[in-house]
């Protein structure tokens, strides 16, 4: 596979985005061996995918509060599709609801095989540095680990986020985008919807929270799914 090219106008990128997904399928989010007796919590799987998550009129109106680590809040744009903000890197990641609060967010790139490197750290998440950033127009891309040979990973508990969760990006300019879940679905790797999850936002600022998910098969050392949170940009 051709290597992503870097978004330079992102808005108008999105196509570049799509891609990402046949990599992440392919990559290892995951290298279990952990003998604990309880799976990770697991969605419902997904035959097929809705459209885009919910529209904006249907955002909750409260917020989190700004990590610790962010000094200042730089207040995000407001298109007729929703919130947007200007690039900034992701450097920590919260998602109260299920217990996550990880700093030194890594970026990821592809390696020799066209393939999005997982974060080598089991315990941080990591960033397709190649896509939107968190905030900005389309679909922003964090990736973790689900569990490890010594126990469970950063998104170990992805699978029982609820729609409605809050999930807290600090950036390095400071700001710090705040999203909502949409919905929370699990597919094969073998049949992902590409579209769905890397396509067209509609005009929003989103996020995608990936992990493997679903059997775990011994053979190959690997889970046979994705659990996929689908979020978007709130005030």
């Amino acid at each position: 596979m051709s290597h992503p090219t870097k978004f330079g106008d992102r808005r108008g990128s999105i196509a570049a985005a799509v891609t990402v997904v046949l990599l992440l399928v392919g990559g290892a989010l995951v290298g279990k061996a952990y003998s604990g007796t309880q799976s990770p919590p697991q969605p419902p799987a997904a035959q097929s995918a809705p459209s885009s998550a919910a529209s904006a009129s249907s955002s909750p109106g409260t917020t989190l509060s700004p990590s610790s680590s962010a000094t200042t809040s730089t207040p995000a744009s407001t298109s007729e599709f929703g919130p947007i903000m200007p690039p900034s890197s992701p450097i920590s990641l919260a998602i109260p609801s299920i217990g996550v609060n990880t700093k030194g967010i890594v970026d990821l790139k592809l390696d020799k095989n066209g393939k999005l490197e997982a974060p080598q750290d089991f315990q941080k998440a990591g960033w397709y540095a190649n896509g939107p950033t968190p905030g900005e127009f389309g679909p922003a891309v964090i990736g973790a680990h689900v569990d490890s040979k010594s126990g469970p990973a950063v998104f170990y508990r992805l699978g029982s986020l609820k729609k409605g969760a809050q999930v807290s990006v600090v950036r390095k300019d400071g700001s710090t985008a705040r999203f909502v879940i949409d919905r929370v679905a699990r597919y094969p790797k073998n049949a992902f919807p590409t579209a769905t999850v890397y396509g067209d936002t509609n005009g929003r600022a989103e996020l995608r929270l990936i992990t493997c998910g679903g059997a775990f098969d011994q053979s190959t050392g690997h889970y046979v799914d994705n659990i996929v949170a689908f979020a978007h940009l709130i005030r």
